[in-house]
């Protein structure tokens, strides 16, 4: 299996950075290739605008989707876009590794959806969720916290974690078509100690090792989600 691992946090040290390298360890000594994106090492731009394209659909009025089809229409996007998207569409497994802030992930995964996950590659109109252009592959959320379970369980002050995690897992990754694991959360990581923290490493290799078990179907993947999408489709919504 082909396997991405998108990594947000910008300390080498970190303790998502060791989730990161666990996993990566486990699926390559299984078998799986491995290839990660880490953002802040590589200096992801999370900003988006025209400089995500090198042609234009509409010099006078910048519409981000409209620009995005054309872009995917005419293989127009940047070369950084290039290559994420690239790495994305090899990929069987995504897995997403990332701490949580503010209750959401870093504003720099945000970016990389947006810019990213375009229209034209990642979804397109009468193509989402059961039929999105990403059935067929598997992704999973790795998500540290500073706060407990207890914080984040039924009666907890921020909210149960399902709920919390429900903007990427649902609006994001199922809207594309992902099947979406359980997410893998390491609560309280910097209070938990180093045995909580190794029986963490432990349990998240063996939860990706798991899931990449599981078939693909690749029968049912799209090969040129534009194909799907009449050529005046942006330009009636102008």
């Amino acid at each position: 299996m082909n396997v991405l691992i998108v990594y947000a946090h910008p300390e080498p040290s970190s303790f998502s950075a060791a989730l990161r390298d666990r996993a990566a360890e486990a699926l390559r000594a299984s078998g799986h290739e491995v290839a990660i994106s880490d953002l802040y090492a590589e200096g992801f731009n999370p900003v988006a605008g025209r400089h995500d394209f090198h042609s234009v659909a509409d010099p006078d009025r910048f519409h981000y989707q409209s620009e995005q089809a054309h872009a995917a229409r005419e293989q127009a996007f940047s070369p950084e876009l290039v290559r994420e998207q690239r790495r994305v569409a090899a990929a069987d497994f995504l897995i997403l590794q990332y701490p949580l802030w503010w209750g959401a992930p870093p504003a720099i995964l945000k970016g990389w959806f947006e810019r990213v996950l375009a229209y034209g590659f990642a979804y397109v109109d009468g193509h989402r969720f059961d039929t999105g252009l990403f059935k067929g592959r598997r992704a999973m959320l790795s998500v540290t916290t500073g706060g407990t379970t207890e914080r984040f369980g039924p009666t907890g002050v921020y909210g149960e974690i399902d709920r919390v995690l429900w903007p990427v897992q649902r609006l994001t990754l199922q809207y594309m078509g992902y099947e979406v694991e359980e997410p893998f959360v390491a609560y309280g990581t910097p209070r938990v100690g180093d045995e909580g923290r190794a029986a963490y490493l432990d349990a998240f290799a063996a939860r990706v090792l798991a899931a990449a078990a599981k078939p693909v179907d690749r029968s049912r993947r799209v090969d040129n989600p534009l194909d799907l999408v009449p050529a005046d489709a942006w330009a009636q919504q102008r």
